[in-house]
């Protein structure tokens, strides 16, 4: 089985520098429909599945490998060897921008810069860190996942993708999980939301943009100001926006601020 088939690996566009799209948790790489073409005509994009995601090759989803994000960051490296030409800026949503951190840790000289857009080292309140949910919340939230996934995706994908006035971008994303095999679904729910990516922050020295919105119900403010205060190289920006997915509610705003932070890298 070859890498892009494991990874349903689409490539476009042609430019100097490579940026490389990873989607989030129960999503695919069909989420950054919208921003491909405000860059297609200026770099070489590649997009593609998390193995157990969207058109992924779900028989390659080992979940010994993938108890840990660090096994999704072994397959980034490879895709980046396999598919990118010149520098290359990662650009990862949610849990991939947590891979794309481990990717960057691992391997600092394939990346000129990453993009996080939503991300979180760790969901789960500790002391005085405020993740958004106190451990018994989330271990309630993943067990509502594992009784009843259908009702779990039905509740979640509206306060997941916000964007009140467009309820058909809540629709679409509702069945874009359930397209999942949902016993890996449910796995990797787990690897998402109990993970602890911390202590990797002040590693990275990839220069980095933090993508925020202003009102997200899986990510408070807190943790981007977190972030941005751990990171060695971080830039911070916050959209006006209600919701976790922004590329896909706010994509204009998106896009804007990320081509402002890829002029100041990719010069």
């Amino acid at each position: 089985m070859s890498i892009h088939t494991r990874h349903n690996i689409q490539i476009a566009g042609r430019g100097p520098a490579t940026l490389v799209f990873g989607h989030g948790y129960g999503c695919d790489q069909s989420m950054w429909r919208d921003l491909i073409p405000a860059f297609a005509r200026r770099y070489r994009l590649v997009t593609y599945d998390l193995v157990g995601s969207g058109g992924s090759d779900l028989a390659a989803y080992d979940r010994d490998k993938y108890a840990t994000l660090h096994g999704h960051a072994d397959d980034l490296l490879e895709i980046i060897d396999a598919c990118a030409d010149g520098p290359v800026v990662f650009i990862g949503h949610s849990v991939s921008a947590m891979i794309g951190l481990l990717a960057a840790n691992k391997a600092p000289h394939r990346f000129i810069a990453q993009v996080m857009v939503g991300p979180s080292p760790c969901y789960v309140n500790d002391a005085d860190y405020v993740g958004g949910f106190n451990r018994e919340d989330l271990d309630a939230l993943l067990a509502a996942m594992d009784r009843d996934f259908l009702g779990w995706t039905l509740k979640m994908a509206p306060m997941i993708m916000g964007a009140p006035d467009r309820p058909e971008l809540a629709e679409d994303l509702a069945d874009r999980i359930l397209r999942n095999d949902h016993a890996i679904a449910r796995h990797f729910a787990r690897v998402t939301f109990l993970a602890d990516h911390r202590a990797d922050l002040p590693g990275c020295q990839v220069p980095t943009l933090v993508v925020q919105c202003t009102d997200d119900v899986l990510v408070p403010r807190e943790v981007s100001q977190y972030m941005y205060r751990r990171l060695p190289r971080a830039t911070l920006r916050v959209i006006d926006n209600v919701g976790h997915c922004p590329h896909v509610s706010a994509p204009s705003d998106s896009s804007l601020q990320i081509e402002r932070f890829l002029t100041t890298v990719l010069r």
